[in-house]
């Protein structure tokens, strides 16, 4: 592992000054589960590491009818799996961080590290995607809200500044919302996705999203669109599954083939879509 400068930050303010007197070499230190196996396989070589675990409020977890909820950019997926509010308001949510890794990986990964990572395989990134979260970020522009759906820009590329700083992540109250985290792996336990899935109902309206079907986590608008208003039934299901060719652009790679993705992904939806009749 090449040598190289560390600076934990006690405020936004401060990690934006560092990242700014060094963009391109900069990284940020969060719970440190991708960042350290990268700089130690030598696939990642910061000149800095800027550790934001010392900022006030990057660790509460906040929720109300009004506001929704925020979880701060260090709040554990372990902490976050297990809070009162996001199992009773969002359990897809809760479910998907509890499918993330060992426990032990989950009790210092996050779910701003998760998202910010920009995998397509990322477990909290289709919740995310359904429940229409917003990522919160200041830079040296000020504060300003990014929705996730517009967050993902590539495989591990994001619409970030190389200055800014993510404070958190907020989702809205939905009343009434049913919804649903799968996943499919080589194992059950500790294993990458190799096609996850969320699915909400709100009303007559079903939003549903996939990982690692494309470049990035993504929703399926077209079967949304067929959905809306209708009852969930084996007819309604199956006219859904045959959209799902047209919105997906899986590839093969050591976890699976183009082909066992797609029948996956199409499994997925449809437990999906089961538990909102």
């Amino acid at each position: 592992m090449k040598s190289f400068e560390y600076f934990k930050v006690k405020t936004v303010a401060e990690a934006i000054s560092r990242l700014r007197d060094n963009p391109d070499g900069s990284h940020i230190l969060n719970g440190g589960t991708d960042l350290i196996i990268r700089m130690k396989e030598n696939h990642l070589h910061p000149d800095r590491v800027i550790d934001i675990r010392g900022i006030e409020g990057f660790s509460d977890i906040n929720f109300s009818e009004k506001e929704g909820l925020f979880i701060g950019a260090c709040v554990t997926l372990g902490e976050m799996a297990h809070h009162k509010s996001v199992v009773e308001h969002y359990s897809l949510l809760a479910d998907a961080a509890e499918m993330v890794g060992s426990g032990q990986i989950r009790n210092a990964a996050t779910m701003t590290g998760n998202l910010c990572n920009a995998s397509p395989l990322a477990d909290t990134a289709t919740p995310a995607l359904v429940l229409n979260a917003v990522v919160i970020v200041e830079g040296l522009t000020g504060e300003k809200e990014i929705p996730v759906n517009e967050f993902f820009k590539g495989v591990r590329r994001t619409s970030l500044e190389k200055t800014d700083v993510v404070k958190g992540i907020r989702i809205p109250y939905e009343a009434n919302l049913q919804g649903s985290f799968h996943k499919a792996s080589r194992r059950k336990d500790v294993d990458l996705s190799t096609v996850c899935a969320s699915g909400v109902k709100i009303g007559d309206e079903y939003r549903l999203a996939l990982g690692a079907v494309a470049p990035t986590p993504i929703r399926l608008p077209q079967v949304e669109k067929f959905l809306r208003g209708k009852e969930i039934n084996q007819n309604t299901i199956k006219q859904a599954l045959d959209l799902i060719d047209e919105e997906i652009s899986p590839i093969d790679d050591v976890r699976s083939t183009k082909e066992f993705r797609t029948h996956l992904a199409k499994v997925l939806v449809q437990r999906c879509l089961e538990q909102m009749v």
